[in-house]
C-alpha cells in the first residue's frame, strides 16, 4: 500500500497527482528547480515542500519527455523511491533513455494520464483532474511485478482507468489525437496576428474551440513534438494532402469555371462529410461508444418543458451534454435522448434516472471491468495486488 510519494516537477500534471492522492492520505514531497512552483503547489495542498528524508513508495517523474531519463537517473541515484514512473506525453524516447541511463530499470513504469488543460503551471492544478480519464502504462520486459502493482494504485487513487500499451502505439495514437492536433489549433491561431481588427469582433465560439489548446506552453510542446516528430510529421503529411485538395477545388470555385463548379462543390463535400464520420467515431453515435464510455437512451415526452429536467439531471450524472442527441421515435410517439456517459458510472446513472422515473435503457451491456491486457514482454498483472477499478482498452 503507498503511504509515501514524491513528485518531480510541480506543473499541472504533477500538482495534480499530488492533489489527487493526497486527499486519500498519501503523504507527498514535491520537487521542482523552480522552489517557488513547489512551494505554490504545496499551499495548494498537493502536499509539502521538499526532499524526503527516507525513501518514499513511489516517485511520479513529471518533467517534459526529453528530461525524463536524467531526472531518473539522478532520483535513483539518490535513492529518493522504491519505484518511479513518468507522465511523459510521449514514450518511446524516453523509454529508450531510461534503459540506457539508470543503473535499476525493474522499479520504472513508464506512464502517461491523458488528462490535462489549456493552462500550466501549479495553479492549473486540479484534483480531480484525472477522473475516469485513460492513465496509459507502458512497462518494459524489465519492469517488476511490485513496481506496476505500485503505479496501478497510485492510478486508482487519481480516479484513472490503467491501460497497459507498447510505447510505439501509444505515441502513433497519441500523434493522432493530440499531437498533431496541437499543431493545427496552433497553425490557425497563428493566423490571427495578421488579422485585421474588425474580424476579431465576428469571432465566435467555433474560433474558440479550433485554437483553445493552442495556448500550452511552447517550450513544452516544442519538446513533445521533438520526441515523437516522425508519428507527427506522418499525420500532418496526410492532413496536407487532404488541405492541397481542398484548396484545389476552392481555386477552381473562385475561377468561376461552370465545367469544373460541380466536382469541386462535391471534392469539399465528401472532405466535410469524412469529417463528421470522423467526429462521430470521438462521440460514438454511429460506431459505439468511444473507449470508456457507455450509451444511454431515455424516453423523453414532448410536454412543453419535459426535456429540461433531464437535462439538468445528465449533467448531474457526468454526462455530456454537448454529445446528447435527440431523435423522434416513430412508433413510441416520444422522444429518444441518447447520450454517453463514463463506462466506471454507468450503471450507476442508469440505476439513477430509472429510479428518478425516467425510461432509461443501456444500449450495449454494462459488463464487469477487468484489469488491463499486459503489452507483450510485461510481466503479467497480479489481479490481487490491482486496487480500483480497471479497464481494458484497445490498442489502435
Amino acid at each position: 500500500m503507498i503511504r509515501t510519494m514524491a513528485v518531480v516537477g510541480t506543473g499541472l500534471i504533477g500538482t495534480s497527482v499530488g492533489l489527487a492522492v493526497s486527499r486519500h492520505g498519501v503523504m507527498v514531497h514535491l520537487l521542482d528547480q523552480d522552489e517557488t512552483a513547489a512551494r505554490t503547489a504545496a499551499a495548494l495542498g498537493a502536499g509539502v515542500a521538499g526532499a524526503p528524508a527516507e525513501r518514499v513508495d513511489l516517485a511520479v517523474i513529471a518533467v517534459p519527455p526529453s528530461r525524463v531519463g536524467t531526472v531518473l537517473a539522478e532520483q535513483q541515484l539518490r535513492g529518493l523511491a522504491h519505484a518511479y514512473t513518468d507522465v511523459a506525453s510521449v514514450k518511446s524516447a524516453p523509454a529508450r533513455d531510461v534503459l540506457r541511463t539508470i543503473s535499476d530499470p525493474v522499479t520504472f513504469v513508464g506512464g502517461h494520464p491523458l488528462a490535462g488543460r489549456e493552462r500550466s503551471g501549479p495553479l492549473a492544478a486540479r484534483a480531480d483532474l484525472f477522473e475516469d480519464r485513460s492513465w496509459v502504462l507502458t512497462p518494459t520486459r524489465a519492469t517488476s511485478q511490485p513496481a506496476l502493482n505500485r503505479v496501478l494504485e497510485m492510478v486508482a487513487l487519481c480516479g484513472a482507468i490503467p491501460v497497459v500499451m507498447e510505447d510505439q502505439a501509444h505515441d502513433a495514437a497519441v500523434a493522432l489525437t493530440s499531437h498533431a492536433p496541437h499543431v493545427v489549433a496552433s497553425l490557425m491561431a497563428a493566423r490571427l496576428q495578421a488579422g485585421p481588427e474588425e474580424a476579431f469582433r465576428l469571432a465566435g465560439q467555433g474560433l474558440r474551440d479550433v485554437t483553445r489548446i493552442a495556448a500550452g506552453d511552447p517550450r513544452l510542446w516544442s519538446d513533445i513534438l521533438q520526441a515523437n516528430a516522425a508519428a507527427v510529421a506522418r499525420v500532418l503529411r496526410a492532413l496536407s494532402d487532404d488541405l492541397s485538395a481542398v484548396l484545389a477545388a476552392l481555386d477552381d470555385l473562385a475561377a468561376a469555371e461552370p465545367e469544373r463548379e460541380g466536382h469541386s462543390v462535391m471534392r469539399i463535400e465528401e472532405l466535410l462529410r469524412r469529417g463528421i464520420a470522423g467526429l462521430d467515431r470521438v462521440h460514438g453515435r454511429r460506431t459505439g461508444a468511444p473507449a470508456g464510455q457507455v450509451r444511454l437512451r431515455v424516453a423523453v415526452g414532448e410536454r412543453p418543458g419535459e426535456l429540461a429536467p433531464l437535462l439538468g439531471r445528465l449533467a448531474e450524472l457526468g454526462a455530456g451534454l454537448d454529445d446528447v442527441t435527440v431523435t423522434a421515435s416513430q412508433d413510441r410517439g416520444v422522444l429518444l435522448a441518447e447520450f454517453g456517459v463514463p463506462a466506471v458510472r454507468a450503471e450507476a446513472a442508469w440505476r439513477a434516472l430509472t429510479e428518478d422515473g425516467w425510461a432509461a435503457e443501456r444500449l450495449q451491456p454494462i459488463a464487469a471491468r477487468e484489469g488491463p491486457p499486459a503489452a507483450p514482454g510485461a510481466p503479467p498483472l497480479d489481479r490481487q495486488a490491482e486496487p480500483g477499478r480497471q479497464e481494458a482498452l484497445s490498442k489502435p
